[in-house]
């Protein structure tokens, strides 16, 4: 019994440990690496963390660097901004307030016949995959943490 309780709680250290390190969030927009189909950035938003970018407006642009930014420079910061925020969320990375579900929890839940719910809370409740989970966990369990180990591929990168 002790020895598989420290095994989980040494799957739940790492999972979280992993999944932290490989955040984007800890990077600048030019470690991130830009898109090419996106304008060039000045050297002030280069240098400025991710999210500190993606909350970035015109007017705080000004207050910073001084310099004015033209209506044509807005819209392409509003479109880079909308284009690497939907590059987060298509590699699970760009989490909804309080959806703090790490791949270490969600691997930790799925052992444990509770895989439906982090599904659910990751897609918002939306789609069929949280329902098909929780009826494979009611069928036998191990039907369930079989999907869930492949679907988990969907929520993390």
């Amino acid at each position: 019994m002790k020895k598989s309780t420290l095994l989980v709680v040494c799957i739940f250290f790492f999972g979280t440990y992993a999944s932290a390190t490989v955040s984007p969030w800890n990077k600048s927009i030019a470690e991130y690496g830009v898109p090419a189909s996106m304008p060039a950035l000045t050297p002030e938003m280069a240098q400025m963390g991710l999210k500190t970018f993606l909350d970035l407006t015109p007017a705080e642009y000004h207050k910073v660097t001084g310099k004015r930014m033209g209506m044509k420079n807005a819209l392409a910061l509003k479109s880079a901004q909308k284009q690497i925020k939907q590059d987060l969320k298509r590699s699970g990375h760009y989490d909804a307030p309080g959806d703090g579900i790490t791949e270490g929890v969600y691997i930790l839940l799925a052992i444990f016949g509770l895989a439906w719910i982090a599904m659910g809370v990751k897609s918002d409740w939306e789609g069929s995959d949280w329902i098909v989970n929780l009826l494979l966990t009611l069928l036998c369990w191990l039907p369930g943490l079989i999907h869930a180990l492949i679907k988990k591929k969907d929520y993390f990168p």
